[in-house]
């Protein structure tokens, strides 16, 4: 990149937050996504939105490609620039602007961390739902781009029910201001939801205004242990069937466990297929009669089992057994491929075991867990990225997982996006219609093509 270019940059962001020395490209060279890196040719801290108005008009103009990023904890490659572009970071943005208990919402900035969000509002009594296992870290504008979910997703929904409002820097550097703090408003296309999961190809996030609710009164938290795998999944259906909705309910299969109590030394089992981690939140008289339903139901499907938190703290540590599953993956191989297929909940019985018997016929080490209440979930293969054979199989392997996926009435991705690692497998999901009415959408928005190219499609 031209140095004329960099000190445009710097005089737009100051100098101290343009970096273009080979150390700093190299840690914004890579993000969560196994198998991919590439160094981009400057990053660029802008402080607000005006800053990001202007870089984004300075790079339209001379045609400079722009990757926006938050804290590149993206596991579909989407916050690599791939083309020695600009990376956009946002960590400076990191201010709550504003929590309105009269309207029930809270206005922040894209770099938020999401978890601070939590703690903030929870504080004053309100609750965020959205809770994505990188919470700690993700920030906000990365969950809006990602639409994400988590583990409450389940009751509470994804990021997508709750943004009401966006302030989006467009590639031309124009400041595109959608919905706010009215509950209804149906002015016109609802470019609210056009945007949230736009993965950095149609705008930058600068603003984020989203919707709060009253927090819980009282929650409840449960782990089940199921001796054959085919019982936890019919669990999950008829605690469903059963009109009983929780707030949290996970699975593990044995491979995950295992994994987690090398790890985390919480008290799983180890000689069981599958256990569920099932919370019920509300009033204290609906948890109470929620949580006798799914224990009878459990029993009947013959858990072998069945522990119910008796504090705060043990419901913690309880917790903790899926916080850490991901973590506890990547410890045991240096390359953690981690997928995210999601099929309708009638169907996760016979999904997990087709990842099962995929796993067999490839000889490769899948552990899987995740949303079961959602049918997302999170088949992750434990390789090694300098065994290509290993690593060829473990992609045939997954375009297997993906094709059954697809053929159960699911989708190549619940919560982590497409970005350049899956989109060998959109047009097979979404047909060449779909992929028609994308390009144009991107077309309207950005029709340099600068803004985070190669990413969807």
């Amino acid at each position: 990149m031209e140095d004329s270019f960099i000190k445009a940059l710097s005089e737009i962001v100051g100098a101290q937050y343009t970096l273009s020395d080979p150390e700093s490209l190299a840690c914004y060279g890579y993000d969560s996504t196994p198998e991919l890196q590439s160094r981009p040719g400057v990053v660029v801290l802008p402080g607000n939105s005006e800053e990001i108005a202007r870089v984004m008009a300075l790079c339209e103009g001379a045609g400079v490609r722009v990757t926006p990023r938050g804290s590149g904890t993206n596991l579909s490659g989407g916050s690599i620039s791939f083309d020695s572009g600009v990376v956009l970071q946002t960590s400076r943005m990191n201010r709550i602007l504003e929590i309105d208990e009269e309207n029930l919402t809270a206005t922040v900035e894209t770099g938020v961390i999401t978890s601070t969000l939590h703690r903030e509002v929870e504080a004053k009594g309100l609750f965020y739902p959205p809770d994505p296992g990188s919470m700690n870290i993700s920030t906000m504008g990365g969950n809006v781009a990602e639409n994400s979910g988590g583990l409450r997703g389940l009751k509470y929904g994804v990021t997508d029910d709750y943004v009401m409002g966006l302030k989006t820097i467009l590639a031309n550097g124009e400041i595109l201001k959608t919905g706010g703090k009215v509950v209804k408003d149906v002015a016109g296309y609802n470019l609210n939801q056009l945007l949230v999961s736009s993965e950095g190809t149609l705008g930058v996030f600068s603003e984020i205004t989203v919707k709060l609710i009253p927090k819980p009164q009282t929650k409840k938290t449960m782990l089940v242990h199921f001796p054959q795998l085919e019982q936890a999944a019919l669990t999950v259906s008829h605690i469903i069937a059963a009109r009983i909705i929780p707030a949290t309910l996970e699975f593990l299969d044995r491979t995950t466990i295992k994994c987690v109590e090398d790890y985390a030394h919480v008290g799983l089992p180890l000689d069981v297929d599958a256990v569920l981690l099932i919370e019920v939140d509300g009033h204290p008289a609906q948890v109470e009669e929620d949580a006798a339903g799914i224990r009878s139901i459990c029993e009947r499907h013959h858990c072998s089992f069945f522990q119910t938190a008796a504090s705060t703290e043990e419901a913690l540590k309880l917790a903790t057994a899926r916080r850490v599953a991901l973590s506890a993956l990547a410890r045991v191989r240096p390359t953690t491929i981690l997928e995210d297929a999601t099929v309708p909940r009638s169907c996760i019985a016979p999904m997990v075991k087709l990842i099962q018997d995929t796993a067999k016929k490839y000889d490769l080490l899948i552990g899987t867990f995740g949303h079961a209440g959602d049918g997302n979930l999170h088949p992750t293969c434990l390789t090694d990225e300098r065994n290509p054979d290993e690593i060829k199989r473990a992609h045939q392997a997954f375009g297997e997982i993906f094709e059954a996926t697809i053929a159960m009435g699911g989708t190549i991705t619940g919560e982590h996006g497409v970005g350049v690692a899956k989109k060998k497998y959109l047009p097979k999901l979404v047909g060449e219609s779909g992929l028609k009415v994308m390009r144009g959408i991107k077309g309207a928005f950005d029709p340099r093509g600068i803004l985070n190219p190669g990413k969807i499609f």
